[in-house]
């Protein structure tokens, strides 16, 4: 896509941002907890929730995933069976926010992840490195790195971190799987969730 059509596209699509209310943590999987944010998220390279990106973060550069440290209350932490990440981006122009990643049967003992955890172990089994699995981002990648379309402004970047008190079944971890199926699948397993946002925006000068 040529820097002009992004540019009138961002024009038309000016005020199509902030699809908080279908995000992720919307869904009816989360109505008890009313979000209310118990999982502590940090990204240590990056700063405290809301930084801009750096350019090693985004498709610009290498499109790095973030380092991700989280942390549960004391009261869940025992009750924790598995953890599931999901990215979005709520700024998107689009009706829903795009999946840039969700992953799925992070273990229990596992409570941060970096760059090198997202390289593919085995894609016959949608299996990372990391010791977890991945589902399907909007385009199909493991991972989609922010490339918010030139001159619409900042986006946010949402890290979503959720503990769940029982595992997702066996078929779900895999790379077909789709946000809209995860979230489906973790009503009433849910037992706290947090999350970090990061910022990117490009423009043409």
């Amino acid at each position: 896509m040529t820097a002009l059509i992004e540019v009138s596209l961002s024009w038309l699509f000016k005020n199509a941002k902030g699809h908080d209310a279908k995000s992720f943590y919307k869904a009816p999987a989360f109505a008890d907890l009313k979000e209310k944010q118990e999982v502590i998220v940090t990204a240590p390279e990056c700063g405290p929730t809301n930084p801009v990106l750096g350019v090693e973060y985004t498709h610009d550069g290498v499109g790095k995933f973030p380092t991700l440290r989280w942390e549960a209350p004391p009261h869940i932490t025992s009750q924790v069976k598995e953890w599931l990440l999901v990215s979005e981006d709520p700024d998107a122009p689009l009706p829903t926010p795009i999946c840039h990643g969700i992953y799925t049967g992070i273990p229990p003992t596992k409570t941060s992840v970096e760059a090198a955890d997202f390289e593919v172990e085995d894609p016959s089994k949608a299996r990372l490195k990391g010791g977890f699995h991945y589902g399907r981002s909007r385009d199909g990648r493991v991972y989609i790195p922010p490339r918010p379309l030139m001159n619409h402004g900042p986006h946010r970047y949402f890290f979503e971190v959720i503990a769940l008190k029982e595992p997702l079944h066996h078929s779900l971890l895999d790379a077909a799987t789709t946000r809209e199926q995860v979230a489906d699948a973790i009503q009433g397993k849910i037992l706290a969730w947090g999350m970090w946002v990061g910022v990117a925006e490009r423009k043409w000068t």
